[in-house]
């Protein structure tokens, strides 16, 4: 009998494969991370084949934890680290060149020259997204422009193109090439109104439609997978945020959750029409059910949030392992004064600066790694009170509570530093594994596992709430000073 859905969630720096029973529990959890490529400053670069490979080796060992075997799946489901560009062949299944990365910005200066007299809001009204490095689009032109050969095979149609989502999906099926709405309004190409591709961007761009997948609803069955796992469909598929979403079971319009990654991804669901941000915010699909109209979400992305724990970890070497932060933050009542700005990859929302990069300011002999360390998690939530206070303008709903998920929420000095500094209640689920969670969900929906979303409900609830605890005046002077550090990380890139 089959009871358990498998849920491949593949992120920026790991790979993870979770088992969920009926109630939405968590049954087995196996991971592996993968390398992060730096070719050049600014780079940021995967081995898609080690993703795949990584892939198919958390769903046996997930499998061999649960003691079970692959009779006992309902469903496969997909979640992936969006944006991030895979190209290759057609007929050897090989990519043409590593992934490039959501995070990488070698596209800088082709996003400024196609924003011509318009700006980086070129194409926001089709698509949602200002013209910016983190997307898709850009950076498949780049490939074509730039691996020997590339152009000349996508014109013949010998080159795909696809999220990660679509690249697993496509060598686990043996050759299905789909993707979702979510990851396809991640790519600055698909039309937010048609859900489909838009041909005045790819002719743009001078992307051959070929290249790219279809676009499917979030939750249906796509295909049955091939090899090891033959006959188990695989039936959800959704951008690792969006899943988060779907997986907070935040179904009703004005509900919001806020992901802790590796960067940091705040979503509020906007109801069944795009919304135009005139706050710096992404408009973008929050998920669609088969056969339903399309959910819109708001969204503040900011690129660099677990990924700083990972850099004082692996380059600066302050500690061994990442939980092994907060200890050290807690050594200091504050950050001293001093404030660290992670604009590695530029500012992303609310500014959009890719010329921005990172700052430490305020720096005296009293600093020391404590105040590093601790500077590093309020610099998380200061960022997320710049998305939420665009939100909060945006919708013209001010937010009651914060329901947050990802690796992060397991830091309990961070979340209540998050609770202080914008001021309302911050609430952690029982399960933290929204993500996967989230397609799994979709999954289930869709081969009958679960048969509705009022199902899904009754599985969310609170394990943790913090309150804010700072007074509003320290609040604010704090928030000042870390508005007046942004500035310093400005123009940096010229």
């Amino acid at each position: 009998m089959a009871e358990l859905i498998a849920a491949i969630d593949q992120g920026t720096t790991s790979t993870r494969c979770i088992l969920f029973n009926h109630q939405g529990r968590v049954v087995a959890v196996e991971q592996k991370e993968h390398r992060q490529i730096f070719p050049q400053p600014g780079w940021v670069e995967h081995d898609a084949l080690e993703i795949l490979a990584a892939a198919r080796e958390v769903m046996r060992g997930a499998l061999r934890k649960a003691a079970v075997d692959r009779r006992q799946l309902a469903a496969i489901a997909v979640t992936n680290q969006r944006e991030t560009t895979v190209v290759w062949d057609k007929a050897s299944g090989r990519p043409v060149c590593n992934a490039i990365v959501w995070q990488d910005t070698r596209t800088a200066a082709m996003c400024s020259r196609l924003g011509e007299t318009e700006g980086p809001d070129r194409w926001r009204a089709k698509t949602g997204l200002p013209l910016a490095t983190y997307f898709s689009g850009p950076k498949i032109k780049w490939i074509l422009e730039n691996i020997p050969g590339c152009r000349a095979a996508a014109q013949q149609g010998r080159l795909l193109f696809g999220t990660i989502d679509s690249w697993l999906i496509w060598h686990l099926t043996n050759g299905v090439h789909v993707t979702d709405v979510t990851n396809a309004s991640r790519t600055l190409l698909m039309n937010l109104e048609t859900l489909d591709w838009d041909e005045e961007i790819l002719q743009t761009l001078a992307i051959p439609r070929s290249m790219l997948p279809r676009i499917m609803a979030s939750s249906m069955i796509y295909a049955e997978a091939a090899g090891e796992w033959a006959g188990i469909p695989i039936a959800g598929d959704l951008g690792d945020q969006q899943a988060a979403l779907f997986g907070q079971t935040c179904f009703n319009t004005g509900e919001a959750k806020n992901t802790y990654g590796t960067g940091c991804f705040m979503l509020l669901n906007t109801g069944s029409k795009p919304v135009p941000s005139q706050h710096g915010l992404l408009t973008t699909v929050g998920y669609q059910i088969n056969g339903q109209p399309a959910v819109y979400c708001l969204e503040g992305s900011i690129a660099i949030a677990g990924a700083l724990v990972q850099w004082l970890r692996d380059n600066l070497g302050l500690f061994s392992r990442s939980a092994d932060i907060e200890a050290l933050a807690r050594t200091v009542e504050d950050s001293g004064g001093m404030y660290l700005v992670p604009a590695f990859s530029g500012l992303y929302a609310p500014h959009w600066r890719s010329d921005a990069r990172g700052v430490m300011v305020g720096l005296t002999r009293y600093i020391h790694k404590g105040h590093l360390c601790r500077a590093a998690l309020e610099a998380t939530a200061y960022q997320t009170r710049e998305v939420l206070e665009a939100m909060n303008k945006d919708s013209g709903v001010a937010l009651k509570e914060l329901r947050v998920d990802g690796g992060m929420v397991l830091n309990d000095l961070l979340m209540q530093f998050q609770a202080d500094i914008i001021g309302v209640p911050v609430v952690r689920p029982t399960i933290t594994e929204t993500t996967a969670l989230g397609t799994a969900y979709a999954a289930g929906l869709a081969t009958g596992f679960w048969h509705e979303l009022d199902d899904l409900r009754l599985y969310w609830g609170r394990e943790r709430e913090w309150l804010p605890r700072l007074e509003a005046a320290i609040r604010e002077e704090k928030y000042r000073g870390w508005q007046k550090a942004v500035t310093r990380s400005l123009g940096w890139v010229e």
